[in-house]
């Protein structure tokens, strides 16, 4: 009987791959992508806290390694907190402002209650200024402590983030010991200040800054002139200065351009007029004028010169006097009828308000000019055409924060 099991067919040879250099002419590369097509893809930078400077969405264009498109999406921490101002009285309102730019939240203090007395016509006594001033500038450079330690992280450098905090955390202190917050201070009022500087606070000013002179050399060593550093943020982001004066740019990010533009210079307010200071601003030092270096350099200049404002103030303190405008019934206080902008020098450019009272406790209408929202605008006019790794660098050498950006 015949065998009926029939053979199993061999297994087929697997092909070898073309060699892509035969026939390549020598010295020619070999056309091994030469099929190999790209499209662009849209990917999201946030918004979860982690991918950015607070919670904002960048929706990105990028073909391969290069962003083509980018639209900032913002919104997700808006709190009506305009439309509040025209509900609540004037004194309710102040804390309110802490939560714009929550990270220097005197400055916002600030800027409102400045905007209320030029209204009301309040004359706020020396004293009461010269503690504003110490406060707002004190605040000024936790701030940049916080931008600079956290720019360090966006581009890899993680030990200078703790040097940042440490330093940052002698100053919450000391505005902690006068007014009894770390974050959110409610501690400049319409007319005045919550109370005068305790005993003992202003010699603890002068022992901090005296250290904190000296440490910012190791921002230096750790961060400034990193060659790494250098490399991920000089000739990255540069923004000249006429396309930063058409977006509307303040603060650092127009005076890292080449701009000597400072409020407290232009329009002097509080007693800005009484010290001597510089207005630092970007040279183009480590790459070209503008660019992300620049932006943190001024940053890093700004520190030193805050400090020697608080000398300043604090030499030139009176050592008494009232801390409070007289005739300020806060509790039944109402403005005149008027209308009135201030501006002042934020950490992050300049912070506007605008009110028009009709001679009730609370403004007919409020509304603010917020330098991160004025400051985010460029980016879909700078981020296309660079890296992708770059986005995230240029985007945290503009400092914003999204607290006063969605309001």
């Amino acid at each position: 009987m015949a065998d009926s099991v029939t053979a199993a067919a061999p297994l087929p040879t697997p092909s070898r791959p073309a060699d892509p250099t035969a026939g390549a002419a020598p010295g020619r590369p070999p056309d091994t992508f030469v099929d190999v097509r790209t499209q662009e893809l849209q990917i999201n930078m946030g918004p979860q806290h982690p991918s950015t400077h607070g919670v904002l969405r960048v929706a990105l264009w990028v073909d391969g390694e290069i962003v083509t498109r980018a639209d900032p999406d913002i919104g997700y921490l808006h709190r009506c907190a305009e439309k509040i101002g025209e509900n609540v009285s004037y004194i309710m309102y102040v804390p309110y402002t802490d939560r714009y730019d929550y990270l220097a939240a005197m400055n916002n203090n600030l800027g409102y209650c400045l905007a209320v007395e030029k209204v009301a016509e309040l004359e706020v006594p020396e004293r009461a200024q010269y503690i504003r001033t110490i406060a707002v500038e004190l605040n000024r450079i936790a701030s940049h402590l916080m931008a600079v330690g956290t720019y360090g992280l966006d581009v890899g450098a993680f030990t200078p983030f703790f040097y940042a905090f440490r330093e940052r955390e002698e100053i919450l202190r000391l505005l902690e010991w006068i007014c009894g917050a770390r974050l959110t201070y409610n501690f400049i009022r319409i007319g005045g200040v919550m109370r005068d500087a305790p005993e003992g606070w202003v010699a603890d000013i002068l022992k901090f800054l005296d250290d904190f002179e000296r440490k910012l050399d190791e921002f230096d060593d750790l961060l400034t002139h990193n060659h790494i550093f250098v490399q991920r943020t000089a000739d990255v982001g540069v923004i000249p200065i006429e396309k930063a004066l058409a977006y509307g740019l303040t603060g650092p990010n127009l005076r890292g351009s080449g701009l000597r533009y400072d409020l407290r210079r232009e329009a002097p307010y509080l007693l800005y007029d009484r010290f001597e200071f510089d207005v630092p601003v970007g040279t183009g030092m480590k790459g070209t004028l503008g660019d992300c270096w620049d932006r943190y350099w001024v940053r890093m200049l700004e520190m030193r010169e805050s400090a020697r404002i608080c000398r300043q103030a604090i030499a030139q303190l009176p050592e008494g006097g009232e801390i409070m405008a007289k005739n300020v019934r806060h509790l039944a206080f109402k403005s005149k009828p008027g209308e009135g902008y201030v501006g002042i020098e934020n950490p992050r450019g300049e912070f506007g308000y605008y009110l028009i009272s009709e001679g009730g406790s609370s403004s007919y209408r409020s509304r603010i000019r917020a330098p991160s929202f004025c400051n985010l605008s460029i980016l879909d006019a700078i981020l296309p055409g660079t890296m992708l790794g770059d986005a995230v660098a240029i985007i945290g050498s503009i400092d914003i924060v999204l607290g006063e950006v969605d309001r």
